[in-house]
Parts: C-alpha cells; sequence; structure tokens
C-alpha cells in the first residue's frame, strides 16, 4: 500500500475526544481498568474513509440504527463513524458499507438481508479512497453460532452435573473435532486465505489508501466461574472458545501484516470488559443483553473502545 501525505487534525478536536497527541507528552488514564488512550498525534485523510465488515463493525440494535439497507443494522455511534467524527472526515467522504452476517464472499457480491439487499462491500472503494477499516472472518468460521452452541452444551453439562452423564469438560471442543481433525483452525485457514485474496483486491480498486484489519474484542472471560449466570459454559469449552478467538485473530493480524495492510489489536484493550463482566464495565453484551446491542456484540462502550483502537493504530503508522 502507498502511504499518503496527511493533514493534522485540529487539537481541540483530539483533546476534546480523549486522543492527546505525544508532542505535549501527555497520556490519559480512564481509571485502572482501562489502558491509556493513544499518545500520537492523529491525521485525517486528504479523501474517502470506507468502513467495510460485519455486525462486529455494524453496531446492530446501537441507537441510532442508520443506513440502508436497514437489514443491515448499522448504527450511527458504531466505530467507523466514532473514527470518522473524531478524524472530522466530512460526511460526503465517509462510505459505511458494514452488514450484520457479512463474510468475506460479501466484499465481492451483493449480500441478501431480511429488509433489502446490500451491495458488493468493495463498491465504495475507488482511486480517491484515503483510509479502508476491515473487520471480517467471525461469520466465516461460524464464530457466533458455535458460542450459542457451546452454551447450550454447557447448560446440559451443569445441570446434568458437571459431567456426570456428559463425559469430560470440553463437550463443544469434542464436538468441534469428532473427525479427529480441527474443523475450526481448518476455517480459519481458509478465512486468512480470502483475507488476502481481499487485501489484493483492496490495493487494485484502492492504490492510494491505508488500510487497517480490524480484529476482535475479547468475548469471554479467563475463567468459566464468572460466566455461568450470563453464558454458562463447560470449564474446559471457555478456554477452547478463548482460544480459538485469539486464533483467528492472529491469523488476520499474519495476513494483514504479509499484505502491508496495520492490524488493529481490539482484544487485547477489552480484556476484562467481555461479556460476563459487570454491566457498567462490559464491551460485550451476553446472550440475554442488559443494554441496547445485540446478543454476543458489542455494545455502545465496546464500539468506543474499538474506535478508541483503531484510532491509537492510525496515530502511529501514517
Amino acid at each position: 500500500m502507498k502511504t499518503t501525505q496527511l493533514r493534522t487534525a485540529l487539537a481541540g478536536v483530539l483533546l476534546a475526544s480523549g486522543v492527546l497527541a505525544t508532542a505535549v507528552g501527555v497520556t490519559r488514564h480512564d481509571g485502572d481498568d482501562n489502558p491509556p488512550r493513544a499518545t500520537a498525534a492523529l491525521t485525517a485523510p486528504q479523501g474517502p474513509y470506507v468502513a467495510l465488515g460485519d455486525s462486529y463493525t455494524a453496531g446492530p440494535r446501537i441507537p441510532g440504527q442508520t443506513g440502508t439497507p436497514v437489514g443491515c443494522a448499522r448504527s450511527d455511534h458504531n466505530y467507523p463513524s466514532l473514527v470518522a467524527r473524531q478524524l472530522g472526515i466530512r460526511a460526503t467522504d465517509f462510505r459505511d458499507m458494514s452488514c450484520s452476517g457479512a463474510t468475506t464472499a460479501d466484499l465481492t457480491a451483493p449480500q441478501r438481508t431480511k429488509e433489502g439487499t446490500n451491495p458488493a462491500q468493495f463498491t465504495a472503494l475507488s482511486a480517491r479512497t484515503r483510509l479502508v477499516t476491515l473487520g471480517i472472518g467471525g461469520n466465516d468460521i461460524g464464530f457466533g453460532t458455535m458460542i450459542k452452541r457451546c452454551v447450550g452444551m454447557g447448560a446440559v453439562y451443569h445441570a446434568l452435573g458437571s459431567g456426570k452423564y456428559v463425559p469430560g469438560d470440553t463437550p463443544c471442543e469434542r464436538l468441534n473435532n469428532r473427525d479427529g481433525s480441527d474443523q475450526v483452525q481448518q476455517k480459519i485457514d481458509a478465512v486468512g486465505s480470502r483475507l488476502t485474496d481481499a487485501l489484493k483486491d483492496i490495493e487494485r480498486r484502492a492504490p492510494q489508501a491505508r488500510v487497517y484489519v480490524v480484529g476482535y474484542p475479547a468475548i469471554l472471560p479467563t475463567d468459566s466461574t464468572d460466566c455461568e449466570r450470563e453464558m454458562s459454559l463447560a470449564p474446559g469449552d471457555m478456554t477452547y472458545l478463548r482460544e480459538k478467538e485469539r486464533e483467528l485473530n492472529a491469523e488476520l493480524r499474519e495476513r494483514a501484516e504479509a499484505d502491508g495492510a496495520a492490524y488493529v489489536d481490539t482484544y487485547t484493550p477489552s480484556e476484562g470488559h467481555d461479556a460476563c463482566s459487570a454491566e457498567a464495565d462490559r464491551w460485550i453484551e451476553p446472550l440475554v443483553p442488559s443494554s441496547p446491542a445485540a446478543a454476543v456484540h458489542p455494545n455502545t462502550r465496546g464500539e468506543q473502545g474499538m474506535a478508541d483502537a483503531v484510532l491509537r493504530t492510525l496515530s502511529t503508522t501514517h
């Protein structure tokens, strides 16, 4: 990817958004549970910003829902919208193509939803595009469905006496390895290959753009006992699901960096803000949300945290 000239954003806007410049040597702390925010000077792209991705990008059920088709369930407080506002990007230079349920196939082909069809996400790219964020891959491996299935198996596991009738403590892991091979890892490998193809396509369509691949935030805690009320899982399956999410993020990072794109780590700053943490702290909602957001998806705090991670990365890679 070619590096473009970027103009400096107004210092007042940056300070108001909580992003501080290294030039003045200031680091902001938002409490013991939050990492310091970025300290490098931010710059706005001299051209359009295109956001691509799935529901973790779109922000389903987070007020206010906006854009078409309605079935994509985009929020005007999802991380792309927050990034665009904090960078001072004009509305006419911002295209949010993200759509709930999207897979890598929907980057290059129209995606049908229950309420309208989203054009191929790449149709928003052009030679004028200067900034691209891409958050994709979770639906390719069926991660959301897998979590819900694992929770169902975990409920049975606990109801029947923690293993008395369900041998072992990883019923969900066994299901995904029933033929002796790691089926989820195979899907992750396939996602990596498709991401490489997608990044090359982005470079061809938007050769002047800086591209940022956005990883997924921490969904589950390290300790399964913290999760029995919100998302009951067999103890070993909690570890298994966390490992699979980390493996997916590692694949996204490896492929992004190999193709010259930047990787945005949202997992590290989100640890401790998972779906089983306290309502006031969580970035991810559990199966029964307590705030306006889709189940097992980022809430408003989560989208802000992801936006902060994008801005931190942008500030150090321009």
